[in-house]
């Protein structure tokens, strides 16, 4: 998911922005297209994004939110189950994604990390199933992800399991802020 409002870091695209002289969506997209045969971007600004390979949607839902983005991503994938994620987590592992990815289950909708701060809802996988109770959410103006989990089978994905993967957990860490930014480029380094 690219183009939120991005009010924190003065309006300007997070996907755009360089970590240790790479782009964040480039980082992903190395990521994407050696483990998925379908990339979708969701973004309401299209034109931005022409030059990956990849399927660009817009949000259906006429407000931008996080989880507007998810029903997108869901609606116009061609997978029952697919990966979701943001374009503002420069440190994506793949071996994460992988072990997310792995952990699908029969019957299950979500399958989300969880840290001992909190879940992971844009690091997971969202199932077709999850359309519906995200749409009437999205009617209702519930904007908040983890609302609609009471709807869906929710399979959480505890810290150790993660951390086999990524010690660190810095798939996790994200760039909201220029202070982020900063952040990031110390840890590249």
């Amino acid at each position: 998911m690219a183009g939120g409002q991005n009010k924190r870091f003065s309006g300007i695209n997070k996907a755009f922005i360089s970590v240790g002289g790479k782009r964040i969506l480039d980082r992903t997209y190395e990521i994407f297209d050696s483990l998925f045969d379908e990339i979708i971007l969701v973004s309401n600004d299209p034109l931005k994004y022409l030059e990956w390979d990849l399927h660009i949607v817009s949000d259906i839902f006429p407000f931008r939110s996080s989880l507007a983005g998810i029903h997108a991503g869901l609606f116009f994938s061609n997978n029952f189950y697919t990966f979701i994620t943001a374009c503002d987590i420069p440190f994506l592992k793949k071996e994460l994604v992988e072990t997310v990815i792995n952990s699908i289950e029969k019957g299950v909708d979500v399958i989300i990390p969880e840290t001992l701060n909190r879940m992971e809802p844009l690091c997971a996988v969202y199932s077709k199933r999850c359309l519906k109770p995200i749409e009437n959410n999205l009617i209702q103006r519930e904007l908040e992800i983890k609302q609609f989990f009471k709807k869906v089978r929710v399979k959480k994905l505890p810290e150790n399991i993660l951390r086999e993967k990524d010690p660190e957990l810095i798939s996790f860490f994200n760039i909201n802020t220029p202070d982020d930014l900063a952040r990031a480029e110390e840890i590249i380094k």
